[in-house]
């Protein structure tokens, strides 16, 4: 299977309509982006949905790997939430490879505030296509 980069992804499609369009560039060894939530993206008033946070974290770390020139699938996928994200507040998404083992690859992830806060940790399982 050949996975090529979509313009309808949800997360970074830059032609979806709906989607956050998201830009992700290298810093270091992380793979990061960052993103303001608006109104729409909230679950309770003033709270950015967990699901989209979710989301956005399973992508950056995705993306990593793609960006790589490695097509993967996520395999498993653990978010851990450690406060709320406000709407209008922004986050800082990056992710790193933890360990290659061939058809496996895990990955890390963090969602934090401009000055470095964790807002929500991820860890993923992605395989190999």
């Amino acid at each position: 299977m050949d996975l090529k980069g979509d313009t309808m992804c949800f997360v970074c499609g830059e032609e979806n309509p709906i989607g956050l369009k998201l830009k992700f560039a290298w810093e270091g060894d992380r793979y990061r982006t960052e993103f303001i939530p608006g109104v729409e993206h909230q679950s309770y008033t003033g709270l950015m949905h967990g699901g989209l946070i979710s989301t956005i974290l399973d992508e950056v770390m995705g993306k990593l790997l793609f960006s790589r020139g490695i097509n993967t699938v996520t395999a498993r996928l653990e978010v851990r939430f450690q406060r709320p994200v406000a709407i209008g507040e922004k986050v800082v998404f990056w992710s790193e490879v933890v360990a290659d083992k061939g058809k496996l690859i895990e990955t890390r992830a963090q969602a934090e505030t401009a000055d470095g806060t964790s807002l929500a940790q991820a860890k993923a399982v992605f395989m190999r296509v």
